[in-house]
């Protein structure tokens, strides 16, 4: 397969999520939603009790409030957002009966597999960029004299943003793919992001296991405080260079399960 054949085998799966209009329709809601919400609510409450003073509430910009935003889209909402996008690329095909007639075509199962993997986080950043511009727009506009993000923080938040994000779509992705479930694996990946692996950050019995938890080696390189206690906003301690480890394995082992179920899987 050459690169013409890869990047159209890309925008027809990139066309496929597009029209799954109330996918979208519910990812735009959990990426914009939640920062309109926060700038709303904080506006209120400087509008009816300003001040910084105890008990007062301070303007809806600037840099304290971009971090505890940022913090909102990139370790809650944006990888709900992601996710759904992820679990759709992945069972897309399979859930709408068309795996087969894919697989007569000629086309390597890898092949088909593997396109679904850009798609997803082509899909997924366009939504992540515009969520981080609304949550840039509130910061800005709101600070009435507050210290502002500094073009670096600006930059480091956004990468630190479609790390999460992008992440948590492409084990999406690949953990769909395996289960060819879409309400199963939704309410997995669910279950895992919200309940369990917060949970198990905080056992600190379970000693360096924790370092293979995806969610403590993204936060690592946060930008702001993620209010952890382990440093670089992580409940864990851990090097960078193991953070950048954990992920990778993520990564792979995701994707190797996915491409090999989609391999082995009766057309």
């Amino acid at each position: 397969m050459n690169a013409t054949i890869a990047t159209q085998m890309t925008g027809a799966d990139i066309l496929k999520l597009r029209k799954k209009r109330a996918i979208l329709i519910w990812s735009l809601v959990l990426a914009l939603a939640p920062i309109v919400v926060y700038f709303v609510a904080a506006v209120i409450e400087h509008a009816t009790n300003p001040g910084t003073a105890h008990g007062q509430y301070g303007p809806a910009g600037g840099v304290r409030n971009f971090s505890d935003g940022l913090r909102v889209i990139a370790l809650l909402f944006g990888p709900l957002a992601a996710l759904l996008i992820g679990v759709e690329a992945g069972t897309g095909d399979a859930s709408a009966g068309v795996f087969r007639d894919l697989v007569v075509t000629g086309r390597s199962r890898l092949a088909l597999f593997a396109s679904r993997v850009p798609a997803a986080l082509a899909v997924t950043f366009a939504m992540m960029l515009g969520a981080y511009a609304l949550l840039l727009i509130g910061t800005f506009a709101f600070a009435s004299g507050l210290p502002t993000p500094s073009g670096s923080l600006i930059i480091d938040g956004l990468g630190f943003f479609l790390l999460a994000t992008g992440m948590m779509c492409v084990v999406a992705v690949g953990f769909a793919a395996l289960t060819t479930s879409k309400p199963g694996a939704i309410i997995a990946l669910i279950a895992w992001l919200i309940v369990a692996s917060p949970v198990l950050a905080n056992i600190e019995g379970l000693g360096s296991v924790r370092d293979g938890l995806m969610s403590q080696a993204i936060s690592h390189f946060s930008p702001v405080d993620t209010g952890g206690g382990g440093g670089h906003g992580a409940t864990v301690s851990m090097a960078g260079g193991t953070a950048f480890i954990v992920l990778l394995a993520w990564i792979v082992v995701f994707l190797a399960l996915g491409a090999y179920r989609t391999r082995t899987m009766d057309a």
